[in-house]
């Protein structure tokens, strides 16, 4: 199935109608269909291409959230580490907003790379551990949007309060906090702010797989503060973005246009019941 995180938050932002640009890798053996899809929904012209069999991994959730990977191929970390930001081609370089899902030290290199740039910053979950909580600390202020989920940001903290977790990230120095809860929602903050804002997750008929909703939600989160700046309004982007990946697996093959009258449908019931 087509996956990877670039892939997930890339579809959450195609599902309120952009066409984000893609940094990945792509190996040359991903099938005719998959490639299709790539090219129609997203722009590939930072997409590097690797001479390596296509990374695959099986996916295992355990019941507090964590997950494990199983590579299928024997050289998966260019797939994983690349691109870098020296690879992004000229084009994209004044790219208004980007996420990256990297450690600190990769989300750095990309901050310089990329100065003036909105950036989401979602850490890879290996690197929210304690003995990584000063680099993690160090890095908030550099982004202009941290997005962990609860295990990660508990780990890291170690506190267990949602409330508290997104104070903490705020107090060292992030200027929006997005912490998300899965089927609980989200919990939104802002520097300066003392109301946090709870997002309730969307509700679907059948959660089929929880890959990638993470993800997707903050594509969307991202692109819905570029646009509209309002923290509310965003929390409620991601988690409608976020529903739709819940009910298939892999990444959602859907058109904007197609889906726009439930799209808005699921927003406005995320707003009805979203609070400070």
């Amino acid at each position: 199935m087509l996956g990877g995180g670039g892939v997930h938050t890339a579809a959450g932002m195609r599902v309120w109608g952009a066409r984000p640009g893609l940094a990945a890798c792509i190996g040359p053996d991903l099938s005719p269909a998959v490639m299709a899809r790539l090219e129609r929904d997203f722009d590939l012209r930072a997409a590097v291409r690797l001479d390596l069999p296509q990374a695959r991994a099986w996916q295992l959730f355990e019941w507090d959230g964590r997950r494990i990977e199983i590579f299928r191929v024997e050289q998966p970390e260019p797939f994983l580490r690349g691109p870098y930001p020296e690879d992004i081609p000229a084009p994209f370089r004044a790219a208004p907003a980007l996420t990256v899902l990297r450690d600190a030290a990769e989300f750095r290199r990309w901050r310089q790379a990329f100065p003036e740039a909105v950036i989401l910053w979602e850490p890879e979950q290996a690197f929210m551990t304690a003995a990584n909580r000063q680099a993690f600390r160090a890095a908030l202020p550099q982004a202009d949007i941290v997005s962990p989920n609860l295990l990660e940001a508990s780990l890291l903290y170690d506190l267990a309060d949602p409330a508290a977790l997104v104070r903490a990230m705020l107090d060292d120095g992030a200027p929006v906090g997005a912490l998300r809860l899965g089927e609980a929602g989200s919990l939104l903050g802002r520097a300066g702010e003392a109301a946090l804002a709870a997002i309730p997750a969307v509700p679907v008929p059948q959660v089929v797989d929880q890959t990638g909703a993470g993800n997707a939600f903050c594509g969307a989160f991202l692109l819905g503060w570029l646009r509209t700046h309002d923290l509310r309004m965003a929390g409620c982007w991601g988690a409608v973005a976020a529903s739709f990946t819940l009910e298939q697996v892999g990444v959602p093959d859907l058109l904007p246009e197609a889906i726009a009258a439930e799209r808005d449908a699921r927003l406005a019931w995320a707003l009805a019941r979203a609070g400070a």
